[in-house]
């Protein structure tokens, strides 16, 4: 009872520095004007665009600072605390995961406020000078898994994984753990095709630890290279090295479709239709995490959200930057959500 009583009174401490840092100056630089947003390299050129669309509509309004710190570092960074020395936004590109939002709790950042702001695709690209062939989850697990169904991986061209694709070696670009994209090309790609194997997947519920192991576990014999959180940097160095692929968002996909292109999964290629309807096996969600005690203290916040949507809805300015709008009976509960601030129960969270 008394731990109890001391971690509700340190939460009480913590939002209160919060207000007094906001009106009285405290950590981290005291008042503040600007909106703080960190987060996911995916959804930072769609931030950006926000970003500048909200100072143009009222010029007295502070420019945003934002950062491409990758989805779980801006977590990290998002989850630290309250207060003016502490993020009021992060971008993902994958949901956040219950370790995150128990460390939130913990941390004393209580209510946030989940709001999915469109749909992007891992997309498995090449220079489009590069020889074009189709993959799979299948072969881009056998891959690039480090023991694939349990075994170590000892191929070293794609025709080793199949005959009929080309003989040239296995070399892939991508994203490093730090990743929220990398998080979602092993959930939605490697797992999909890990679980192609039936033991395999029956480990998932016998044993779950070394399970997650086989199927998400990568090489690190140099087939796979980590470029870091610059998905510009991966399109550059596909331009130069016709026989690599690279692992980004189709955002970035389509930003530099004059050198790149989307190879096909199981036979659907990355297309804005096969990703907004589903079809594509890489697509998934991208969010902005909105810390609700915040709301009140740093100015605009409001409005700044506000222009997300408008840049996020169908036919919105995001959509030529790649962003794929939500389904409208899902748009309908974001709206929802963001005309409440309702913050997130995190009962369903993994």
């Amino acid at each position: 009872m008394l731990k109890k009583t001391l971690l509700i009174a340190a939460t009480a401490l913590t939002l209160a520095g919060c207000q007094d840092q906001a009106s009285q100056g405290g950590a981290g630089g005291g008042n503040r004007s600007e909106i703080r947003i960190v987060g996911s390299s995916t959804v930072f050129p769609f931030a950006k665009a926000v970003a500048e669309k909200f100072t143009q509509a009222d010029t007295s309004r502070t420019n945003p600072v934002l950062e491409s710190t990758g989805t779980g570092g801006g977590m990290d960074q998002f989850c630290s605390g309250v207060g003016m020395n502490t993020p009021d936004i992060t971008n993902a590109s994958r949901r956040i995961k219950k370790s995150e939002f128990e460390k939130c709790q913990a941390n004393g950042v209580t209510d946030i406020v989940e709001i999915q702001v469109g749909i992007d695709g891992i997309a498995i690209a090449q220079s489009i000078g590069g020889k074009e062939f189709k993959l799979s989850p299948a072969i881009v697990y056998k891959a690039l898994a480090a023991n694939p169904f349990g075994k170590a991986n000892t191929a070293k061209n794609w025709s080793d994984i199949d005959p009929s694709l080309p003989n040239i070696a296995i070399a892939v670009f991508g994203p490093p753990p730090t990743s929220g994209t990398r998080d979602a090309f092993e959930e939605l790609v490697m797992e999909a095709g890990c679980k192609t194997d039936a033991a395999t997947k029956a480990l998932k519920d016998s044993d779950k630890e070394k399970y997650e192991a086989i199927c998400k576990e990568l090489r690190t014999d140099g087939v796979y290279q980590e470029q870091g959180e610059n998905d510009n940097l991966i399109v550059q160095k596909l331009v130069a090295n016709p026989n690599m692929l690279g692992i980004f968002g189709y955002s970035y996909m389509e930003e530099n479709a004059d050198k790149v292109r989307g190879l096909a999964m199981d036979g659907i290629a990355p297309t804005y239709e096969a990703i907004a309807g589903g079809k594509y096996p890489g697509a998934r969600p991208l969010y902005i995490y909105v810390k609700k005690a915040h709301m009140d203290k740093i100015p605009n916040m409001k409005e700044f959200i506000a222009e997300f949507m408008t840049g996020s809805a169908d036919g919105g300015y995001l959509a030529k930057l790649g962003l794929i709008s939500i389904a409208k009976d899902k748009r309908a509960n974001v709206e929802s959500i963001v005309s409440a601030l309702t913050p997130l129960d995190g009962k369903d969270l993994k």
